[in-house]
């Protein structure tokens, strides 16, 4: 009879044993890879901004023109908001090859701003334009210059950059005594990011 009642405590021991492992569910390492895992969010894409550090200085060339055009603001980067009227300064002088004596005029400058959203651009603003009151232009050859400010005015709200092309018409004389010019078209573009 003592072999049947240790017999009979050893099933009831396995049974229990059974029991409790079972409650227990798959180790976390069996679970074929439901481990949770951390959710990478979005990281917008920064803006580009070629007056972060205040100013920038760009090399256009048109033809047998070179200008050298440095462009600033006076307002500072952190109220350069979408409801802000944002001034943008520039000043041009060129060189001309061959250096034969003639000289450059700038004729006309304009400044086209197009505001752009997270979702693309938005409808740029009204040109603004700079046409000489002197014939042929203004004279724009080192070492004279030529200076101006356009104004940024009001973007849509959801703005987050504005992208600002310029044009620059320059008549060039055929020779350093002729009456007749070559026109010549320079363009450049430069990009300002918003602050909320």
């Amino acid at each position: 009879m003592r072999r049947v009642s240790r017999f009979v405590t050893v099933i009831a021991v396995s049974v229990v044993g059974a029991t409790l492992l079972a409650g227990c569910g798959p180790a976390p390492w069996d679970q074929g890879g439901s481990t949770p895992t951390a959710t990478s969010t979005a990281v917008p894409t920064p803006v580009p901004n070629d007056l972060s550090g205040g100013s920038t200085q760009r090399e256009l060339t048109a033809g047998p023109v070179t200008a050298t055009v440095d462009y600033w603001s006076t307002l500072s980067m952190d109220k350069w908001t979408p409801e802000a009227v944002k001034p943008v300064s520039i000043a041009l002088k060129t060189t001309v090859q061959p250096a034969d004596g003639q000289k450059v005029y700038l004729q006309r400058a304009s400044m086209t701003a197009v505001p752009s959203s997270e979702a693309g651009p938005l409808d740029p603003l009204e040109p603004q334009v700079d046409a000489a009151t002197v014939s042929p232009g203004y004279l724009v050859l080192d070492p004279y210059s030529y200076s101006q400010t356009f104004n940024v005015g009001p973007v849509p709200a959801e703005a987050t950059s504005v992208t600002l092309q310029f044009s620059y018409d320059f008549l060039v004389q055929t020779t350093p005594t002729s009456s007749e010019y070559a026109k010549q078209t320079a363009t450049d573009t430069i990009t300002v990011a918003l602050t909320g």
